[in-house]
């Protein structure tokens, strides 16, 4: 099963590193999946959760393509991504499940799974034990 930090959030929430480059880096570290959230704005990406707030090259998003789920946070995000093949990306807000760009099926808290299903939660302590690909929260140790 795969492990996704959320935001970067491998051991509790830390809203002041979360979604920045070197506390992505340091979840990758550790063996983690990390699921980001990006914005395209001025054809320049950012990271953040609520707003653009940190500059973000194609270049590390390239380099850790295989561990990276991308949340794109607006249109202009989606459409860009759209034009490579290399990443794992997805738009959702309240949905029970998204299909993202890998064909995995991100998966709303409390709702059925299956094997390619990557569920959301906020510690892994909650997983009940459905089969699952993977699963993405702030606690995971």
């Amino acid at each position: 099963m795969v492990l996704i930090a959320h935001r970067g959030n491998y051991c509790g929430l830390n809203p002041s590193k979360e979604n920045s480059v070197s506390y992505i880096k340091e979840a990758i570290k550790l063996g983690y999946d990390v699921e980001i959230d990006i914005w395209l704005k001025d054809d320049e990406i950012w990271l953040g959760h609520d707003n653009p707030q940190y500059p973000c090259s194609i270049n590390f998003l390239s380099k850790n393509a295989k561990k990276l789920w991308i949340h794109c946070k607006n249109l202009e995000a989606m459409d860009a991504l759209s034009n490579f093949k290399t990443f794992n990306f997805f738009w959702h807000q309240n949905d029970d499940f998204t299909l993202t760009s890998k064909n995995f099926i991100w998966t709303y808290p409390g709702k059925r799974v299956c094997n390619k299903s990557v569920i959301v939660m906020s510690d892994i302590k909650e997983h009940n034990g459905n089969l699952c690909f993977g699963i993405c929260a702030d606690f995971l140790k």
